[in-house]
C-alpha cells in the first residue's frame, strides 16, 4: 500500500504550535505534525495565529503531503513532525 490523504481535515495545537493532519497506509492512520514555524517561515516576530497557520497549510497542501510522503517512505512509524528543513 502506500500512503493517501483522503481526508482534508486540519486542526492547530496552539499548546505545541503546529497543526495536525493525518494519511492512511490501508487500515493504518500515520499521525503527522508540522510545525507552525515551518508554514510561517515570515511571521516578523509576531504571534503566530491559528488562522495564519492553517491557511498557510492550505496554501502548501500539496508540497506538504508530499514531504510527508517522503519521510514516511524512509521510515515507517505512526507519527511525525515535519519540520523547516522536511519542507525544503
Amino acid at each position: 500500500m502506500t500512503l493517501q490523504f483522503p481526508n482534508r481535515s486540519r486542526s492547530f495545537d496552539e499548546t505545541k504550535q503546529t497543526v495536525r493532519f493525518q494519511g492512511y497506509d490501508g487500515m493504518f492512520e500515520v499521525r503527522f505534525l508540522v510545525e507552525a514555524a515551518a508554514l510561517m517561515k515570515s511571521a516578523g516576530g509576531r504571534d503566530v495565529l491559528e488562522a495564519d497557520c492553517l491557511h498557510a497549510f492550505d496554501t502548501a497542501r500539496t508540497s506538504i503531503q508530499d514531504a510527508a510522503l517522503k519521510v514516511y517512505t524512509r521510515n515507517r512509524r505512526s507519527m511525525y513532525t515535519l519540520t523547516a528543513d522536511d519542507l525544503k
